[in-house]
């Protein structure tokens, strides 16, 4: 990858030739219908079932496996969606249109739900807390810092990546090693920052890497071994460590161990991230299109599992037993999966993708990038790439409404092709022959500890 303020460009003609999906979101096609690889839907509605299950196991951490496998879950979960969410923010330049798109997609959702849980936690369980946009509250966390990562992306592009990376990872120790502001939650907004940056920073042949049968033969001594250390380290560290929302001072630790241990949970999560994504199925099945409503199953999955806390359904013996437990993995699933599907979806849509057009100005003509959008995937070079990652209609990409696909809200098509877009439309102009920059300008055929999230 080069330092150049662009996002990556990848060349797929070797996938077209073999007849492979090219990674990454839906490419246009010269009948107006996507061509998607269906990895990346699958990849965050798996992710989405083990958020359910991690928040629906968190009264049971009285029992040492739930606590080890809570433990292992949250230390990769959230990073394989940040890291879908940074691959599919990498056309985010902050254009108008851009901007616009985001406040739909994570800005509103984010109000209306940090409103919801607050004034909910007040009515349920008498919290008698504030209604306050600036504290993210529960699992809200997420929406405020992927609008803070999504606004910071175009810097992160503008530096060679060795520098990207090693500054966020700096950010991150620095967000570990003193005590944020609360506002925004910055401390989880610093810690997790890495994993934004890394996926901002991805290619497809990366994603290729990840998915390959020796990246399968490798994750399993890798997830055996993090269960193992999940289990041995029951007695030994509390799993505050793996929600990446305290300070080193406040996990009991000096600034050496703190380091070490911080770094060698970013490494674990890393390759864990990896060993889960490397069994992704990557192919079309049912339940494929089910990742275009992980946003949805994300803001509303905390309300069943707080209210199931805060009334005490965890408190009969039954629940804590292994049985028990089982029937609450299996609960999550099922909750999962109810809530990412299709209808589901429709009924939330318009609190979780409100159409906002009425609320910004009006542009003649279609934006550079919208006019990118439009080209055929021939012709186009590069394309953007799960959130999490978050199109609208189909599942799980970035397209020009900008839907999220996940607890994320992705572009659609590289900067490459909206430059050349540009181009052809000064040149048009210039020569006569074009509509200008805001026509099509193609000379070919195209178209509390238990509030813990």
């Amino acid at each position: 990858m080069s330092g150049v303020p662009q996002a990556p460009v990848e060349d797929h003609r070797d996938a077209r030739k073999d007849g492979r999906p090219e990674p990454g979101p839906p490419a246009a096609t010269d009948s107006g219908r996507s061509a998607r690889d269906p990895f990346f839907d699958n990849a965050k509605l798996l992710a989405m079932v083990l958020v359910v299950v991690g928040h629906a196991w968190q009264p049971l951490k009285d029992s040492r496996a739930v606590w080890a496998a809570y433990f292992f879950l949250y230390t990769f979960h959230m990073p394989v969606f940040i890291l879908l969410s940074g691959y599919f923010s990498r056309t985010f330049r902050g254009r108008p249109r851009q901007v616009q798109r985001l406040v739909a997609a994570v800005l509103v959702p984010y109000a209306v739900f940090e409103t919801v849980y607050t004034l909910y936690g007040n009515a349920v369980d008498d919290r008698g807390n504030d209604i306050s946009l600036l504290t993210p509250w529960y699992l809200t966390w997420f929406l405020i810092a992927l609008f803070v990562w999504r606004l910071t992306a175009p810097l992160w592009l503008l530096l060679r990546p060795p520098l990207a990376i090693g500054l966020s990872v700096l950010i991150a120790l620095l967000g570990a090693a003193f005590d944020a502001d609360p506002v925004l939650n910055l401390d989880r907004v610093l810690q997790f920052l890495p994993f934004f940056v890394l996926g901002l920073l991805m290619r497809p042949e990366h994603w290729d890497l990840v998915r390959s049968r020796w990246m399968r033969i490798v994750s399993l001594p890798l997830l055996a071994a993090g269960l193992v250390t999940a289990y041995w380290s029951r007695d030994r560290v509390t799993s505050e460590w793996a929600v990446r929302s305290k300070t080193w001072e406040q996990l009991g630790v000096d600034w050496p161990a703190g380091l070490v241990m911080s770094l060698a949970l970013l490494v674990c999560s890393l390759l864990l991230a990896a060993a889960f994504l490397a069994w992704v199925p990557r192919r079309q099945h049912w339940f494929t299109a089910f990742g275009a409503g992980t946003l949805v199953a994300y803001l509303l999955h905390g309300l069943i599992i707080r209210t199931a806390a805060w009334e005490g359904w965890y408190e009969p013996r039954f629940w804590h037993t292994p049985a028990g437990e089982l029937l609450v993995t299996v609960f999550g699933v099922g909750l999962a999966l109810v809530l990412t599907s299709p209808p589901v979806r429709r009924l939330f849509r318009p609190v979780v993708e409100p159409k906002l057009d009425w609320a910004f100005p009006d542009r003649s003509g279609p934006a550079p990038e919208e006019a990118a959008e439009a080209r055929p995937a021939r012709e186009a070079d590069a394309e953007a790439g799960p959130g999490g990652g978050p199109s609208t209609g189909t599942a799980g990409s970035a397209t020009a409404s900008g839907e999220p696909a996940g607890p994320t809200a992705p572009e659609s098509r590289p900067e490459r092709a909206e430059e050349r877009a540009e181009e052809r439309a000064r040149a048009g102009a210039a020569t006569g022959t074009g509509r200008g920059a805001g026509g099509d300008t193609r000379t070919g055929k195209g178209s509390g500890p238990g509030d813990t999230a």
